[in-house]
């Protein structure tokens, strides 16, 4: 594991009502920053201009944007390029492939994103909230509560961090450029959906609008929340939607997923369908494996009957469990044998891969034990 420069975090509460953060280019689309740019006294160009550094070049610091005038660059960047995230802790693992940032926002709150290199792709997980409301039990994010919804540009500016990172080499053995994002990292998307979609137009648009990555490469979660699952396949996007599950029976997941208590496995599920069928798109069903609790034969007997014949792939995920935590993974054997039962039924199942145990990699430890620390507990 390697550490790499941690800067010095105010042990100061954020504000109860925290302003609104900054207002920056990626908030908007090439439209209206072109014309905040005509309001600022600038010819509309300088809109495409920072626009090219931002998203095609990578370049977050105005001072590096020479090819704007020294007066102009300092007024544009005031209005258009403020800082969103000052890094709190960066720690790289897995040889450098797996590397995750802690953010401080302008109002001192935290939020994490990581980047994981492969052969043949570069992933970056990113939050849409500071914290999560939905209160599942066995979540560090879940467990520290919700903060704020972050701002269209507090989301992509965590994709362009790590999208420069990449290119930079940083990650051997990766391609040098990002393609895959997924909505996976602190917060519920679907709970603050405006800024979400609006950051994934962001992401997709073409340069110089935006980063110009492809629909099918974002992958959206959400535990569940059905009004807004339905909403989204009307949003004409091509984005695969990942459905954290974690139980098949509404029992256990009243437990699990606390929203289950609103919406049931078979409303969430009908939901789940009728997105595949709008899209034409595979529902991802995440499924995290706790030891004794969820991991049963036959809740795998259960699960495959709910999925058999249906456009969906299980994900497990081996738990990575939160310190002080009484959830724990599944051994593997009880793994095994889960995959064997949904594969029998007919169900396209995979492992996900653990990436950043050394570097708190759950969603949430991170900024959990950061927390910690700065409280002096």
């Amino acid at each position: 594991m390697t550490s790499l420069p941690v800067l010095p975090l105010s042990t100061g509460a954020p504000p109860r009502r925290p302003a609104r953060p900054p207002r920056h280019l990626a908030d908007l689309d090439l439209a209206g920053r072109q014309a905040l740019v005509v309001e600022l006294g600038e010819p509309a160009f300088r809109a495409k201009q920072l626009s090219t550094h931002y998203f095609g070049r990578l370049v977050r610091d105005p001072a590096q944007m020479t090819d704007l005038p020294a007066a102009a660059r300092e007024r544009l960047a005031e209005s258009l390029m403020p800082t969103l995230l000052t890094a709190v802790r960066e720690m790289a693992c897995d040889d450098g492939a797996t590397r995750k940032a802690l953010w401080r926002l302008h109002d001192g709150a935290l939020v994490e994103s990581v980047l994981m290199g492969y052969q043949d792709r570069v992933t970056v997980c990113i939050s849409s909230q500071a914290g999560c409301g939905m209160a599942c039990p066995f979540c560090a994010t879940g467990q520290a509560g919700l903060t704020r919804n972050l701002s269209t540009a507090e989301i992509v500016d965590q994709a362009v961090y790590l999208a420069g990172v990449a290119a930079s080499g940083a990650v051997s053995g990766s391609p040098p450029r990002l393609s895959h994002v997924v909505f996976m990292g602190m917060g519920e998307p679907l709970a603050n959906y405006a800024r979400v979609i609006e950051a994934i137009r962001r992401l997709c648009a073409p340069a110089p609008e935006g980063l110009g990555l492809s629909q099918r490469h974002i992958t959206v979660s959400t535990v569940g929340l059905v009004p807004a699952m339905r909403k989204l396949a009307e949003e004409e996007l091509s984005v695969t939607l990942a459905l954290s599950l974690h139980a098949p029976d509404d029992e256990l997941r009243d437990e699990l997923v606390p929203v289950n208590q609103r919406w049931k496995v078979s409303e969430v599920l009908d939901a789940a369908w009728d997105y595949a069928a709008r899209t034409g798109r595979r529902v991802s069903i995440e499924y995290a494996m706790i030891r004794d609790v969820n991991d049963q034969p036959w809740r795998a007997d259960l699960l495959g009957r709910l999925l058999a014949g249906r456009l969906a792939h299980v994900n497990l995920i081996p738990l990575n469990p939160t310190p002080g935590s009484r959830w724990d993974a599944s051994p593997k054997p009880v793994e095994r044998e889960f995959v064997r039962r949904l594969r029998a039924a007919g169900v396209s199942t995979t492992v996900r891969d653990t990436r950043g145990r050394e570097i708190d990699g759950a969603c949430g430890q991170l900024a959990a034990s950061e927390t910690g620390s700065a409280d002096g507990r």
